[in-house]
């Protein structure tokens, strides 16, 4: 089975990054402000990451993502209404958001590892962006359960 281009792989990135990106605006609105503050902080990462590799690929002169794929607005939509129906909505949104992060991060790992040393260079880059953002969620994985 050939394998994907390095660009196919990198616009794969790119759209679940704008996926998460959007979740984590439809979580912070919902969110109580001290939340909303570090959820919109990790938007702003996300924004940076997505802007980071939109450019590369134009610069190599191939198209980047520019939306989010259409079944991450039916789960953002869906993930609303449930935690909508929990007590503690705050701690159900951060599940949420730690898992679909933890998602990305592993996904960009084994991207790393599929694409040449050129493009796994550029993706390389965006892993310390990806960590701060895993450490943020795990942080708040561990207080939101008491």
């Amino acid at each position: 089975m050939p394998s994907r281009p390095p660009q196919a792989i990198c616009n794969a990135l790119i759209r679940r990054s704008i996926d998460l990106q959007r979740l984590y605006r439809h979580a912070a609105a919902s969110c109580e402000p001290g939340l909303r503050m570090v959820l919109s902080e990790n938007v702003q990462t996300l924004d940076l990451l997505i802007a980071d590799l939109q450019a590369q690929l134009r610069a190599s002169g191939d198209k980047p993502r520019e939306h989010g794929s259409w079944h991450a607005i039916v789960h953002r939509h869906l993930a609303g209404r449930l935690v909508h129906t929990i007590v503690r909505r705050d701690s159900a949104w951060i599940g949420v958001l730690a898992h679909h992060e933890s998602a990305l991060l592993h996904a960009f790992e084994k991207a790393i590892a599929a694409v040449p040393a050129e493009s796994a260079l550029i993706l390389r880059r965006q892993l310390p962006r990806l960590r701060g953002i895993h450490l943020d969620m795990h942080n708040l994985v561990g207080s939101a359960r008491y």
